[in-house]
């Protein structure tokens, strides 16, 4: 036979291993599939929750769209995407700037309104109806004089308080601690060439509005000018004929108009050191005066009963009629309200376009005296909170039972209702509210400011800060209590 036929022994074994080494390499491959296959089923077995198998791949799909979708976004729809965004970005800062420029333009109407109500003495805000009574604890006394206070004055900016008394010395008092910042001493009778300052009783103080300008008035006759900074004397005016009883500042102005027991007004001008005019018309000595920011004041004409307004410019004068008794004491509320009281008891509300009072209380801080013989007491110092309803009155009580009383005026002026009383040991000489509202300084001595017909040695002669609190308006008690989870 040929060998054709003839199995080689060799090559087949080759083959055979070739074989079985590439079927061993299929296999090889095909467990390392299956180990894949396993590795990966383990792993979406371990990372997916049984909430998410089912919907799994439809999120998955959905994911793999939306991003083909993102990748297939051209040019042109990105930048009117863009666009977009940014026109809605301008639409919202244009709506935001018109809400806040509409409730700034609220705001400067509402300011604007409040103006011309002011100028034309119409202004009443108010507030007396939020104030609460203070603690008696929390009331101040700054003692300092060793007579009986006159007067005093608040800053226009509410930091200090200038007052007087009849030790002749002047006082300026830091109201936040307290502390005697400068003192003004008085001087003996006879020392008038040498001395700078008073030698007789300060009956009246005033300050000018933009708080330069401080001036005195004494029972010398003289009126004189401070440097109300540095208690730097400046001038001195001469020119009544009796004791200075009132002295007030034309607001926004350095118009200085004083009042005196010569029954005469008389204008100055603190700037020129100059003196302007005299007014005459009252019959009796005039005990107070006050003015506003018109060309007028206002006086209290004592023992003649009257109250009159002054129209400088006109020269011209009102003459209004109330009180029984002599009107010791005036303050305006605004340009055309005031409020006076007298030594019969009586507190007054005024209007410039009313010959008589609006409303008059009696024995506004009772009587004294014994049954069948009682006397109320007199009224000595009134104080207003300007263009708001709300005003106070101090009484001249020879007992324990002195009080500053404070009023709330009814709607349009129209009738005097009392609010709460603070008890003040002693002779409420004078009152003043402060600018803001927040507390108001009464001058308390021994003696009435104007003489010695009682004396009450208990009392202390100095000064008592009372702060009034307001209560929460309603609306804000009702979100502060949401807030707070009540």
């Amino acid at each position: 036979m040929s060998s054709f036929f003839i199995k080689k022994k060799g090559p087949p074994k080759d083959f055979k291993k070739s074989e079985n080494s590439a079927g061993s390499k299929r296999k090889n491959d095909g467990d390392t599939g299956n180990k894949l296959k396993k590795k990966l089923n383990s792993k979406h077995n371990e990372e997916i929750s049984s909430d998410s198998e089912t919907e799994g791949p439809a999120v998955h799909r959905k994911r793999r769209a939306n991003v083909e979708e993102e990748f297939d976004e051209t040019p042109q729809e990105k930048k009117l995407r863009l666009a977009k965004l940014y026109l809605d970005q301008l639409r919202d800062e244009e709506e935001k700037k018109a809400e806040e420029e509409s409730f700034e333009t609220d705001l400067i109407a509402g300011r604007l309104q409040e103006e011309v109500l002011e100028q034309k003495g119409k202004l009443q805000r108010m507030v007396a109806k939020d104030l609460l009574p203070p603690d008696t604890s929390e009331i101040r006394l700054l003692r300092g004089h060793k007579l009986p206070v006159t007067c005093l004055v608040i800053s226009p900016d509410d930091k200090h308080i200038f007052s007087a008394a009849k030790d002749c010395s002047i006082i300026k008092w830091d109201v936040e601690n307290g502390k005697r910042l400068h003192t003004i001493a008085g001087g003996r009778k006879g020392t008038e060439d040498r001395h700078v300052g008073h030698t007789a009783h300060v009956l009246c103080i005033s300050i000018s509005s933009d708080g330069k300008y401080l001036a005195t008035g004494d029972m010398n006759k003289l009126i004189m000018i401070w440097e109300a900074a540095t208690c730097k004397h400046l001038y001195k005016f001469t020119g009544h004929r009796g004791p200075v009883s009132g002295l007030s500042f034309r607001r926004g102005t350095h118009d200085l108009y004083s009042a005196s027991h010569d029954r005469s007004i008389k204008v100055w001008n603190v700037d020129e050191n100059a003196y302007v005019e005299t007014l005459f018309g009252h019959q009796d000595v005039i005990t107070g005066l006050d003015s506003g920011s018109r060309e007028r004041c206002v006086t209290a004409g004592g023992r003649d009963r009257t109250v009159r307004v002054w129209k400088i410019a006109e020269e011209s004068q009102l003459v209004f009629h109330g009180h029984e008794g002599s009107i010791d004491c005036i303050q305006l509320i605004n340009e055309e309200h005031m409020i006076t009281g007298a030594d019969d008891g009586s507190v007054s509300l005024w209007s410039v376009n009313k010959k008589k009072p609006l409303s008059t209380v009696k024995a506004a801080h009772g009587r004294h005296g014994d049954s069948g013989l009682e006397q109320p007491y007199w009224v000595a110092a009134v104080a207003a909170l300007q263009n708001s309803d709300t005003v106070a009155s101090g009484a001249n009580c020879c007992s324990h039972n002195s009080k500053v009383q404070l009023w709330k005026c009814g709607q349009g002026f129209r009738h005097l209702e009392p609010l709460f009383s603070i008890p003040v040991p002693g002779f409420v000489n004078s009152l003043k509210f402060s600018s803001s509202g927040k507390f108001l300084v009464a001058g308390v001595g021994q003696e009435h400011r104007l003489g010695r017909w009682w004396r009450l040695k208990e009392a202390k002669n100095g000064l008592y800060i009372i702060p009034l609190k307001r209560q929460q308006p309603e609306q804000e008690r009702v979100q502060n209590g949401e807030e707070n989870g009540v």
